[in-house]
């Protein structure tokens, strides 16, 4: 059982904190959705329509196999978090930062969902940063 400081002098038993949790178990189902998303736009890049003169255009099965990886790794770092790992919550801002980058880039292919991707990346990262620090005994 780990413990967290909640207060300077103060500890509370814990087995992890709920924001680190509630991190890892939405990187999970964010990096499935992600690499279903990819496995979509390799399998049948057809399906999305894109937008006409937008700034980012490329190819789509080449971001279905950035999001195919993407996915793939999120997933493993949101199960590495369950372990309250520090390395995995470094990993994980960096990962969400980078899902947010091509989230972004994604923006004419499936706005509303990439929208939503980018605003559940930046609470995750929100909560990856404020979470205690689990402290052994």
């Amino acid at each position: 059982m780990t413990t967290h400081v909640s207060e300077p002098g103060r500890r509370e038993a814990t087995h992890s904190s709920g924001w680190l949790v509630f991190a890892a178990v939405i990187m999970v189902f964010s990096g499935i959705m992600t690499l279903l998303g990819g496995i979509s736009a390799i399998a049948k890049d057809d399906v999305f329509v894109a937008t006409r003169n937008y700034v980012y255009q490329f190819n789509l099965t080449g971001w279905g196999w950035i999001h195919l990886i993407l996915g793939i790794v999120i997933v493993l770092t949101g199960i590495a978090l369950f372990s309250g790992a520090t390395w995995a919550r470094v990993v994980g801002v960096a990962l969400v930062g980078l899902s947010m980058i091509t989230n972004f880039m994604w923006l004419p292919y499936t706005p509303a969902w990439a929208l939503l991707f980018i605003a559940l990346d930046a609470v995750v990262m929100w909560a990856l940063c404020v979470a205690p620090r689990p402290v052994r005994d």
